[in-house]
């Protein structure tokens, strides 16, 4: 089935499918990143960077919360979702601070694909599973409404050090208003 424009297809999907969505459009953008240069380059880069960020805030938001109180280890398997974040976010950052035309771009750039896809990959094996199981689909429906609603407030870049519900509640919304005119004046600049 294709999508019609302006319809997103993940509309009246649970949390689960919208984060398994975006985990695939993630690994897409990779690709698209590692496989062109220049102008597209740059655009897939930039939507993957945007997509990184509001996505693991999102999560961090919405979703570890939840999985710490409701699934089994709770507290560990978050702890350990919110350290590999963190090392993602750093190496995001750094990579978004040098751009995608610096000499080692390549090498950092394989690192952040690993360490993204490998954390995507035990996030849906130890935390969306046990969610899926612990929650009734409504509630899973509702919590996909308010990670597209936290998503749309979040920063769209990389901010390390930023990874529990409370630093980005309190953190988040002023971080994103700078964020969203960067990317304002990036795009102006470059039309």
């Amino acid at each position: 089935m294709t999508a019609q424009p302006g319809v997103d297809p993940t509309d009246g999907a649970d949390v689960i499918d919208l984060l398994l969505a975006q985990h695939a459009r993630i690994e897409e953008l990779f690709r698209m990143v590692a496989a062109s240069e220049g102008e597209s380059r740059q655009h897939a880069w930039d939507e993957l960077t945007r997509l990184l960020a509001v996505h693991e805030t999102a999560e961090e938001e919405i979703v570890h919360p939840l999985a710490r109180g409701s699934i089994d280890g709770g507290a560990d398997v978050v702890d350990a979702r919110l350290d590999e974040e963190r090392e993602a976010k750093e190496l995001l950052k750094g990579l978004v601070d040098d751009g995608p035309q610096t000499p080692d771009f390549d090498a950092r750039f394989a690192a952040l694909r690993t360490a993204v896809l490998e954390h995507a990959t035990r996030e849906e094996r130890y935390e969306f599973v046990q969610l899926r199981a612990a929650h009734p689909p409504q509630r899973l429906v509702n919590l996909a409404r308010a990670v597209r609603m936290a998503e749309a407030v979040a920063p769209t870049r990389p901010h390390p050090g930023v990874e529990s519900a409370t630093a980005n509640l309190m953190l988040g919304p002023p971080v994103a208003i700078v964020d969203r005119v960067r990317d304002a004046i990036r795009t102006a600049m470059r039309d």
